[in-house]
């Protein structure tokens, strides 16, 4: 601590000392040379990722009149029918939800021995969220009104049912329940849908069924 009072030896040594006092008190009174008040980094807010797809809480029950949770899709749904897409509903729709998505897919392509690719059937989003469910053959163009369609594998925008090439696959109906009603992505691919609902996604639930040509 300086005595400023204190008599000086020299006439000139107080302006050092005075000038020392001034840094000092400057250095401890939380300012800047650009005079803009020290902040605590700590306090900054910190970015977060939106959510994966997969993360949301699996709370809607997804079944169909035409096949039960692990069983045979019977074949007018399939490519050696009618290719109808089958009829399906769901509950348990949590509070808040603004629309629904749905994805149709097969993870065992193209042999389910080794599969390489997961082949996508059906996209659908924008579905209202008073929707309980799906008519049979809905992806022919009878789909609830607002529901947009997105591109599957066949760079078809509709439903393509289950075709595979060997063996006896898995083909899961996901429903997605969103907080946001999407934007026009036109005719979206699975990933296109998958990015546009990442951080929107209040709960999902899906149905599987099965299937294996009759004829390989």
């Amino acid at each position: 601590m300086f005595d400023l009072h204190r008599p000086s030896p020299s006439p000139r040594s107080p302006i050092p000392c005075i000038v020392t006092l001034l840094l000092a008190l400057t250095s401890t009174s939380g300012c800047r040379s650009s005079g803009q008040p020290a902040t605590d980094s700590s306090s900054k807010p910190r970015a977060t990722g939106a959510p994966a797809v997969t993360s949301a809480p699996k709370t809607i029950t997804v079944e169909s009149s035409a096949f039960a949770a692990g069983k045979a899709v019977p074949a007018k749904h399939t490519c050696e029918g009618t290719d109808t897409s089958p009829a399906l509903s769901w509950s348990g729709l949590p509070e808040g939800t603004k629309s629904l998505a749905l994805i149709v897919d097969d993870p065992d392509a193209p042999d389910p021995k080794a599969p390489k690719m997961t082949w996508v059937h059906w996209v659908l989003y924008n579905i209202p969220a008073d929707q309980q469910g799906l008519a049979e053959g809905a992806g022919s163009g009878t789909l609830p009104e607002g529901t947009r369609v997105g591109q599957n594998d066949w760079k078809r925008a509709d439903f393509g049912g289950p075709c595979p090439p060997i063996g006896s696959h898995r083909y899961f109906h996901k429903l997605y329940a969103l907080d946001v009603v999407l934007p026009d992505l036109g005719e979206p691919t699975k990933a296109d849908l998958e990015k546009a609902m990442a951080g929107h996604v209040l709960a999902r639930g899906e149905l599987i069924g099965t299937y294996q040509k009759t004829k390989q």
